[in-house]
C-alpha cells in the first residue's frame, strides 16, 4: 500500500491498517521548507527543502512504536533526563548494538536489559515517543506513503490500539488550533520578555521554574518530554503568559516557520488574486492579513448571492468559501461555479468548521478542490494557496 496525501489523510490509512489487522511498517515522508539566514544574489531570501520522515511500527494492526527520521537518541536522551537517569550506553556499546529499522527503539531495549532503566520507565518513554510521532504525522496534509508488510519489530513492550489513540490525539490538534497565533509550533523556543512583570504579578515559584524553563534555548517539544507532558498541556500551561507577552515564543536560526512548502528558492514574492467568500467578517480579514504579506491580492466577500457574480468580474486565481453561510450554502456556491465554464479549473477551497468525512465528500461531489478546517493557521492557508496557485 503506497500512495499520497492529497489522496487518503493518514487517520484513514492507520483505520485500514487497524482493520486489515496488519503488521509491518509504515513510512511517510513530506517535504517542508526553511529559510536560509544568507540571502539571494537579489536580495530574496533562500527558503531550502527541509525533509521529515517518520516511521511507525505495527503488529496485528497494534502500534509497537513510532520514530522520527532518522534518530539522534536525542528524543531519548530528553525523557531519561526527566527520570533523572544519568547512566548512559558508550559509543562503543551504542555500535555494537544489532542494525534494526528502528535505532531508538534498540537503544531502549539495550538500557532496559543492562537494568539502567525498568520496564515502567520504557513503557512510559515509548508512549510518549508514539504521541509525539502521531501528533505531527495526524497534522501533515501533504506527502507520500509506503506500507511494507513484513515482520514485526522485535521484541514487544507494549502495543497500542490506534482508534482511541486517534481519538484522542484529533481532539488535541483541535485544541492546539485554538492556541494559533500566540503558540504556533512544537519547535518554538520560550524566552522570557517581560521579567519585571511576571515577578510582580506571579508567586516567585512559577516564575523560578519560568526562568529554569523559558532559557529561549529549549523547544516546547522538549520541554514536554523533560516535563513527561504531552504537547498541548504545555502549551496550555504556558498560553496565559505568552497571551500577556511576558514569554515570547521564537524558532531558532535553522528552524523557521514553514510558511512555503513548494519553493526551493523564492526570487520574489507570490502573485494570484484570491477570492474569499464567507459572511463572517472576520474570516476574511484573517486571510487578508496572512495572503496580503506574502504578495497576494486578498478580496472578501460577506455577501454568497452578490460574490456569485462579483467573482466574474474579479477572475480569481483561486477561491476560498465557506460551507456555513446563512443566505447560500457554500456547497450550492461552488456547484453553481463549477457549471460555469469560467471557473471550470479554478481551484476552489472549502472552509468548514468540521473536519469531518461526510463535509469532505460532499465538497468533492460539488466539484471543491480541497478543504480547510477552522479555525486554520496562517502555515495551513499558505501551503493549500501555494499548492493550487502554484500548480496552475
Amino acid at each position: 500500500m503506497q500512495g499520497n496525501l492529497n489522496e487518503i489523510d493518514i487517520c484513514s490509512i492507520l483505520q485500514l491498517i487497524e482493520l486489515g489487522q496488519r503488521t509491518g511498517q509504515l513510512w511517510v515522508e513530506a517535504y517542508s521548507s526553511y529559510q536560509n539566514n544568507k540571502l539571494g544574489k537579489d536580495g530574496a531570501n533562500i527558503y531550502r527543502p527541509k525533509q521529515q520522515s517518520w516511521f511507525v511500527f505495527f503488529l496485528n494492526g497494534q502500534i509497537i512504536y513510532c520514530q522520527e527520521g532518522e534518530s539522534s537518541l536525542s528524543r531519548i536522551s530528553d525523557y531519561l533526563r526527566h527520570y533523572q537517569v544519568k547512566m548512559r550506553l558508550t559509543d562503543k556499546q551504542i555500535v555494537s548494538l544489532p542494525p534494526t529499522d528502528a535505532p531508538e527503539y534498540a537503544y531502549l531495549w539495550a538500557l532496559l536489559e543492562r537494568n539502567i532503566i525498568n520496564p515502567k520507565i520504557a513503557g512510559s518513554i515509548i508512549y510518549g515517543l508514539v504521541h509525539e510521532t502521531l501528533f505531527d504525522l495526524l497534522s501533515l496534509r501533504q506527502g507520500n506513503f509506503i506500507f511494507h508488510q513484513g515482520a514485526a519489530l522485535a521484541p514487544q513492550l507494549n502495543t497500542f490500539e490506534i482508534a482511541p489513540l486517534v481519538t484522542k490525539i484529533t481532539k488535541q490538534l483541535q485544541e492546539w488550533k485554538q492556541l494559533y497565533p500566540h503558540i504556533q509550533s512544537p519547535e518554538q523556543l520560550p524566552a522570557l520578555s517581560d521579567k519585571v512583570q511576571l515577578q510582580s504579578s506571579l508567586p516567585e515559584a512559577i516564575v523560578n521554574k519560568l526562568q529554569h524553563w523559558a532559557d529561549g534555548k529549549t523547544s516546547l517539544r522538549q520541554l514536554a518530554r523533560h516535563l513527561n507532558r504531552d504537547i498541548l498541556t504545555v502549551a496550555k500551561a504556558i498560553y496565559p503568559y505568552v497571551q500577556q507577552s511576558w514569554l515570547q515564543l521564537v524558532y531558532s536560526e535553522t528552524n523557521q516557520p514553514d510558511t512555503h512548502t513548494d519553493n526551493w528558492e523564492l526570487k520574489g514574492k507570490p502573485t494570484g488574486r484570491i477570492v474569499c467568500i464567507d459572511d463572517a467578517i472576520a474570516i476574511g480579514e484573517t486571510i487578508n492579513s496572512i495572503l496580503q504579506p506574502q504578495g497576494y491580492e486578498a478580496i472578501a466577500l460577506i455577501n454568497p448571492l452578490e460574490a456569485l457574480s462579483l467573482v466574474f468580474q474579479l477572475k480569481p486565481d483561486l477561491i476560498l468559501c465557506d460551507i456555513a453561510m446563512s443566505e447560500l450554502e457554500g456547497y450550492e456556491v461552488c456547484a453553481m461555479l463549477r457549471h460555469s465554464t469560467a471557473f471550470r479549473l479554478t481551484p476552489i477551497i472549502m472552509l468548514t468548521g468540521k473536519d469531518g468525512f461526510m463535509d469532505r465528500v460532499k465538497a468533492k461531489m460539488v466539484g471543491a478542490t480541497d478543504y480547510l478546517t477552522k479555525p486554520f493557521t496562517d502555515t495551513e492557508l499558505l501551503m493549500l494557496v501555494e499548492k493550487y496557485i502554484n500548480n496552475q
